[in-house]
């Protein structure tokens, strides 16, 4: 599961074979080592390999972080600086310009392995130098026996292990300017690979962070504005000595430093979908999936156009890159769309619309969700639950969009289908490759923990359970129940046995049978996506570490509400709550432009997601808001990737393309605003906690209420077909201006929460359609 919604910015050049075999082997061995490491807990597992090799502490997965966390980081870099190379890819410039290319080539490995080290050696866990010196063993020693006495003292049971005590020999001020030329040469790695635009805030951020250093350094902070000072200014004595402290967190803090939550995310959570998508890519149930989406969708008359929404759909929720998947599926879909007589703009703009969508579909969705389930401890389960009615709306949307569109060209239904886009039995084996993990995905994710043990399967297979007290008591599970049990609920394991199986079925397919080499090429391939990937994500880390030496965010949502509440106004209003949404969403589409949706998401949510829970939107609502504008970015005109990506397949003009994919997607840019008005929709119980008291928001009590949660998307669906129609300025036929004018106004007010308004609203529209739909009852048929 890729989430590179653009391709690295790398000039393409011929590179010599061993380099490539070099990056095969190392991102290979990365990929199985990090397979090993995110094993599920397998009844029985560890105790055999501890009992094969006579060591109690022996591990064959879940490395310790403190080990794996710098070498992994190193590994990664160390491809990332030999698969895009400097030096290779200016071959063709001057001397003087490749022996530039080679030094930050270097030094990009270098600095990695400085970073690597000057981690090792300031964490407690380890501290690097003082194992080699002999200190550690000493001051380990010294830390149990304060534990022993103490526990003497108040006749305690005698402890056997103690807390790390602190290190004794580190890097001193030397951590500073590791720091410091870590950040520089991350980023100016960042700019060849992924391009300016990904980097850019990070420059920014972190130049203003430089700044703020340097500003408190030199002249205090005492009558200083807080803009201008850092949280360093805290120290008494104004010396960047006295705040190695600081420095030391943004290094080695596991939730918010270089080598914390994004390498964790990563490498726990996102390792195995990356895989999973790779090996995707070298099945052959992709071409069966779009098979099948052309002979669903070939007696509506938007056929290929339907059918690219639905495979986009399906195979998007694996990739979860927009670009990946316009290119993988698009390829198909938009010639098939040309050919049924849609324009060519329509076409690149529809698929890039569905392509973008994949990202926001369950089950597996992007990278982008991994991260939100981490930056708001919500579990990956729940997550999924509620984009589940979003995702629905989306492709609803463009099922709609296409549905006019058609009726526009007059374009009939394709009715048989070629020979060549016939479902064969081959092609339904394969199609077991695309949904048996997804499959296997969904049901371990939707699986609740606890109601494994207890369920009728587990007892049919054996379970030993006692519900005699009316509560549920497990004695004895099966292995295979213990098995499930482990992995359900656990968005990790649950794509380790998704990899697993793929893996199996990938051999249903006698033209892979005859190369199974494929598979080895699939994981490496993952192996360059994940170092890469980890690459985009040091840019971010620069900005979260940044922020949390200035205060930044926090300091402009205290403004923000500050400046709101100045109208005398409650800002737990709608009005206000609207007028702060807007300006995240251009945020979030103005930090998005160029950029992934992973970078774009997590810049806005560090930045305004605190005002947004300051206005009382339950933190999750607020997430899930940046999140869905986040992706959107990458339909959005000046610099829409997917649709510029969609455009050079159709030859078309990419910015048309970009606005065409916008009117196909517009759903991407109202249903955020709907679910924040109305969270119920996202059918969890996190989206409707007030953050500033813990408790339900007013209205809600944490329960589904189907009939009004039914009722509700009834309104939505209803506003949805106006909007799209008034967009497509088409329905049974063309629709005049005012028309267009007067069914936007109604899917407005359908939306609002008093019932007087929407009631009168929804009646409206009925007749209007209704009126509409007996005017044109003898034109152009549905």
């Amino acid at each position: 599961m890729s989430d590179q919604n653009a391709a690295p910015a790398t000039i393409t050049t011929e590179k010599p074979a061993y380099v490539e075999r070099i990056v095969y082997i190392l991102a290979l061995l990365l990929v199985l080592l990090g397979l090993v490491n995110v094993t599920p807990a397998i009844p029985g597992w560890d105790s055999l390999w501890k009992d094969l090799t006579g060591n109690e502490l022996f591990r064959i997965r879940r490395f310790p972080t403190e080990w794996l966390f710098p070498i992994t980081f190193f590994w990664m870099m160390l491809i990332v600086a030999l698969k895009h190379s400097m030096w290779r890819s200016w071959a063709d410039r001057r001397v003087v310009v490749r022996r530039i290319g080679l030094l930050f080539d270097v030094t990009l490995v270098v600095v990695a392995a400085a970073i690597s080290l000057t981690y090792l050696t300031e964490i407690e866990a380890v501290c690097l130098i003082d194992v080699f010196t002999g200190d550690r063993e000493r001051l380990v020693l010294k830390a149990l026996q304060a534990e022993i006495d103490f526990a003497e003292l108040y006749g305690l049971p005698a402890p056997d292990s103690a807390d790390d005590p602190g290190c004794l020999n580190t890097t001193g001020s030397w951590l500073i300017l590791i720091m410091f030329g870590a950040v520089v040469v991350f980023l100016g790695y960042n700019i060849k690979v992924w391009g300016l635009p990904l980097v850019l805030v990070s420059i920014l951020i972190a130049t203003y962070t430089f700044l703020t250093i340097l500003n408190w350094y030199v002249f205090g902070a005492e009558d200083q504005n807080k803009y201008l000072v850092t949280i360093l200014s805290s120290e008494e004595v104004r010396s960047l000595g006295s705040s190695l402290g600081f420095f030391q967190d943004a290094l080695v803090n596991q939730s918010a430093g270089l080598l914390g939550r994004f390498i964790n995310v990563l490498l726990i959570l996102v390792f195995p979908y990356v895989i999973l998508g790779a090996l995707f890519g070298k099945c052959a149930g992709g071409q069966a999936l779009i098979k099948l989406a052309f002979g669903a969708t070939r007696n509506l008359r938007g056929g290929p156009a339907h059918a690219a929404v639905v495979s986009s759909a399906m195979f998007g929720t694996i990739t979860g890159g927009p670009v990946v998947n316009v290119l993988s599926t698009g390829v198909l879909t938009i010639p098939m769309m040309l050919k049924r007589g849609f324009s060519k703009v329509f076409a690149g703009g529809v698929e890039a619309a569905a392509s973008s969508g994949g990202a926001i579909m369950p089950p597996i969705m992007g990278v982008a969700a991994f991260i939100m389930a981490a930056l708001t401890g919500v579990p990956y389960r729940e997550i999924i639950i509620a984009a589940t009615i979003p995702a629905m709306f989306y492709f609803f949307c463009l099922f709609l969009s296409v549905v006019f569109q058609a009726r526009k060209q007059n374009i009939e239904a394709v009715g048989e289908l070629s020979d060549d886009m016939r479902l064969t039995r081959e092609n339904r084996l394969h199609l077991m490759q695309i949904f048996g993990p997804v499959l296997l995905v969904l049901v371990l994710l939707l699986t609740p923990k606890d109601a494994v043990g207890c369920s009728w399967y587990s007892v049919l297979l054996g379970a030993v359970v006692d519900q005699s007290s009316g509560t549920c008591e497990i004695t004895s599970l099966p292995w295979i129940i213990e098995l499930f049990q482990n992995a359900a609920g656990d968005a990790s394991a649950a794509g380790w046995w998704a990899v697993g199986l793929l893996l199996i079925l990938m051999f249903i397919d006698k033209e892979f049978r005859a190369k199974p080499m494929k598979i080895f090429d699939g994981l490496s391939q993952a192996g360059v996506t994940i170092s890469t990937l980890f690459l985009m994500f040091m840019a971010v880390t620069v900005i979260d570490v940044c922020l949390n030496f200035t205060g930044l965010a926090k300091f402009v949502a205290v403004d923000v509400l500050g400046f709101l509440n100045s109208f005398d106004v409650s800002t737990n209003s709608v009005g206000f709550q609207l007028f702060a949404l807007f300006l995240t969403m251009l945020l979030a589409v103005l930090l998005g432009m160029g950029m992934p949706a992973v970078p774009a998401y997590i810049n806005v949510a560090l930045l305004m997601g605190p005002m947004l829970v300051g206005l009382g939107l339950a933190t999750f609502t607020a997430h899930m808001f940046i999140f869905y504008f986040a992706v959107a970015s990458a339909i959005t005109p000046p610099v829409a990737l997917a649709a510029f990506a969609a455009a050079s397949i159709t030859k078309a003009d990419p910015m048309k393309t970009g606005f065409s994919a916008v009117r196909s997607g517009i759903v991407m840019f109202t249903i955020p605003f709907i679910f924040a008005i109305y969270p119920e929709l996202l059918l969890i119980d996190k989206a409707v906690i007030n953050p500033n008291d813990g408790l339900f928001l007013t209205g809600y009590d944490g329960m589904i209420n189907l009939g009004r949660l039914g009722f509700l998307v009834l309104r939505v669906a209803v506003a949805l077909y106006l909007v799209s129609s008034a967009l497509a300025a088409f329905d049974r036929s063309a629709l005049r201006p005012l028309e267009i004018l007067v069914r936007l106004a109604l899917a407005v007010l359908i939306l609002t929460r008093p019932m007087e308004v929407y009631g009168i609203s929804l009646a409206a529209a009925a007749l209007l359609v209704g009126w509409h739909t007996l005017r044109n009852r003898d034109g152009v048929p549905a």
